[in-house]
């Protein structure tokens, strides 16, 4: 029997157990970033007692903060052998290290899981199409996500009508958008009134970030997209006109701006439907029920969760079930059914949350009281069309910090801008290897 890998890398590490641990069963080895995943596997279990009591699925779970999970994981599948994982995730930020990049050479294609024809599968179950993007490797499926995480504009409906007397969706987004220009249009007129269009330059960064027609790395060599170009200039406009509270996410300023106490009443937030579930709602005390949602100046998704079968697992099949399951079961005993209506637990109403699939979408219901009543579906469910993987690397992560590094340089007039493009590229260079011009 296999036995679960420990890797202690002075931080907590969390060993779940899921299903009843018996001498008979074979193990599957799950390594993961979120807990999330082993409670998905619970519920399988409940609904597939048959599957419990042949498979005993064992969890390692790692914070996935300073890259820890990634480098236990890298160790894990390097090692291989008899503890290594059978199946095992990865967020968005990294996630095309392993499913296109470096490490890619470890997943196994969904058709060798035993799952049928899965490119039917997925054309049926109508995947959002930026999801299957960074789930392929040579025009071959490795992985997918259970979330779906096209993003929104969500808004402040006092303000709206405060400024332009409708708080009505469609009506603010053509007050928005499309594009930029006309977003920043409607921060002046934000302004005017008192209000912050956003809280910091880096919510509209994390719709731009992306976006573009060409990654940052082509042919090895960096590559600065001219729509990212362009957030040089967006953010220094923001910021000198004072159209944002220049606030920084996930700090206690950027949180105060969404329950309405910060230095000004901040208009909208960017992103998907995990940032009102998880985010928003426990920092909106004095604004909850005064958001709606509506399509951004430009789509995109922001987040995330792939899952990958290990190509050397002796379990493929039983592992196949469970991603299958998880991800493409389209069935109202589906987990993405269950996860886009919060079902989980039976006789509860959880969470609801956007998924992958566009059928399980169109039968589902998003009103929620966050929103004031709002199908919060009719928005995130189309912003999975506009929402692209085609324009992304897997060193992202290290050039998007740094671009933004030299970005606020700028922004706070430290430097010029060509001074600030001209030391982005020599952090790339110094950090990354590739060609730098």
């Amino acid at each position: 029997m296999k036995k679960a890998l420990a890797i202690l890398l002075g931080v907590t590490l969390l060993i779940g157990l899921v299903g009843t641990a018996a001498a008979e069963k074979t193990v599957i080895n799950l390594w993961t970033f979120t807990e999330e995943v082993p409670g998905m596997i619970d519920k399988y279990m409940e609904l597939n007692p048959d599957f419990a009591a042949q498979y005993e699925v064992v969890a390692t779970v790692i914070n996935d903060q300073n890259n820890q999970y990634a480098n236990a994981l890298d160790a894990a599948l390097l090692a291989g052998g008899a503890d290594a994982p059978d199946m095992y995730t990865a967020e968005s930020a990294f996630v095309l290290k392993y499913t296109q990049g470096d490490a890619a050479s470890f997943a196994a294609p969904y058709a060798d899981l035993g799952m049928g024809d899965v490119d039917q599968m997925v054309l049926d179950a109508e995947i959002a199409k930026y999801a299957v993007e960074i789930g392929t490797r040579d025009g071959v499926l490795v992985g997918l996500p259970y979330q779906a995480t096209g993003a929104g504009m969500i808004y402040r409906r006092s303000i709206a009508m405060d400024v332009w007397g409708t708080d009505d969706p469609a009506a603010v987004a053509e007050k928005v958008g499309p594009g930029w220009d006309k977003f920043l249009e409607a921060a002046a007129e934000l302004k005017a009134k008192g209000y912050a269009a956003v809280s910091g330059g880096g919510d509209i960064w994390q719709a731009i970030r992306t976006g573009g027609e060409q990654p940052w790395i082509v042919d090895g060599k960096l590559v600065i997209d001219p729509y990212r170009e362009a957030y040089i200039d967006y953010a220094k406009t923001l910021y000198d006109n004072g159209y944002m509270n220049d606030t920084t996410a996930w700090s206690d300023a950027w949180y105060a701006d969404m329950d309405g106490v910060g230095a000004m009443p901040v208009f909208a937030f960017f992103g998907p439907a995990w940032l009102i579930n998880y985010v928003m709602i426990n920092h909106s005390d004095n604004t909850f029920g005064d958001w709606a949602v509506t399509t951004p100046p430009v789509g995109f998704f922001w987040g995330g969760t792939w899952i990958m079968a290990n190509k050397d697992s002796d379990v493929k099949d039983a592992v196949g079930k469970l991603i299958e399951w998880i991800t493409l079961d389209t069935s109202d005993t589906g987990l993405q059914y269950y996860w886009a209506n919060g079902t989980m637990k039976e006789g509860e109403v959880g969470t609801k949350d956007t998924v992958s699939s566009g059928v399980v979408m169109a039968k589902s219901d998003g009103a929620v009281a966050f929103l004031g009543g709002q199908n919060m579906f009719d928005v995130f469910v189309p912003a999975n069309q506009y929402a692209s993987g085609a324009s992304l690397t897997q060193y992202d992560q290290t050039i998007n910090d740094a671009f933004n590094d030299q970005v606020n340089q700028y922004k706070l007039g430290e430097k010029t801008r060509d001074e600030a493009i001209a030391d982005f590229k020599t952090t790339v260079a110094d950090n990354l290897d590739i060609i730098v011009d």
